[in-house]
């Protein structure tokens, strides 16, 4: 319980009135707003056109404890503790046991590859992302393999026909992953088919560009569109994400303390 000057209460009103500045114009995207708002960075869409910064690194990095071809695998919190939850679900549901084969990258390391990819065949055949456009540098993106192809000297289209790609296929949306580099975008991605990378999105999300079967630029694009479309109707895209994170309205308990002077004592209902 939380008391608060009566004074407070007018107070309370105008926010709400600032808060339901545009009210009236609706937000008609198929996820709501303050999921889409790129709160987390989950949402943060990396290419040869939207490069990441050489010094960027995630914050909130951790070290896998999964079944890996090597140790040290790095990824961002949330994105790590759902593919725990993937890889268990595999197990559990399918008898599938999955294999970590790239995780988080520094740009540095990014680099080293593209270029010993690039002197190794003499050019950019779309296989090696360009460093600071790829997804592994978000701390987001992982590899994964079957035991299988751990043991195999490269990494090529025919993995999507194993039940364990198919598998994530249907499935890694449950946990917040997309399937990164679908076989019909190259053109949009720029990058070749990939069936063993997945990227974190978060589950809402990943449910609907699996669904529509978008890539990330596709839905990068649609997004943009939406929010510019909002905005231009009237609306105000961040006062509405503010509103939708906001607590609950308080409810007004008593205005008076104990020894009867002006308060009022305000209580916060859990969410749903």
């Amino acid at each position: 319980m939380i008391k608060r000057k009566f004074w407070l209460i007018p107070a309370l009103l105008v926010l709400s009135a600032v808060l339901n500045a545009g009210a009236d114009v609706t937000w008609d995207y198929p996820l709501a707003a303050n999921l889409v708002d790129g709160k987390g960075g989950y949402l943060v869409l990396t290419n040869k056109s939207c490069l990441l910064d050489s010094d960027f690194e995630p914050h909130d990095l951790v070290t896998l404890k999964l079944r890996a071809t090597n140790r040290g695998f790095q990824l961002r919190n949330a994105a790590a503790a759902s593919l725990e939850e993937m890889f268990e679900a595999a197990e559990q549901e399918a008898g599938l046991k999955l294999y970590v084969k790239s995780a988080y990258r520094s740009f540095q390391t990014q680099s080293s590859m593209y270029q010993n990819r690039v002197e190794r065949y003499g050019k950019d055949d779309n296989v090696v992302a360009y460093p600071g456009s790829s997804d592994h540098q978000t701390g987001l993106g992982v590899d994964i393999l079957n035991y299988d192809w751990t043991k195999r000297e490269g990494m090529t289209k025919s993995f999507g026909e194993t039940k364990e790609a198919q598998w994530m296929e249907q499935n890694a949306a449950r946990f917040g992953f997309i399937l990164r580099y679908m076989p019909d975008k190259q053109e949009i991605t720029g990058i070749i088919y990939e069936p063993w990378h997945f990227r974190y999105v978060g589950s809402e999300v990943a449910g609907y560009i699996m669904d529509k079967r978008l890539s990330l630029e596709e839905f990068d694009v649609s997004l943009k569109k939406a929010i510019a479309d909002y905005e231009n109707r009237g609306g105000d895209f961040v006062a509405l994400c503010r509103e939708l994170n906001a607590p609950p309205e308080p409810v007004i308990l008593s205005q008076e303390g104990e020894e009867g002077e002006p308060e009022v004592s305000l209580f916060y209902q859990k969410t749903p």
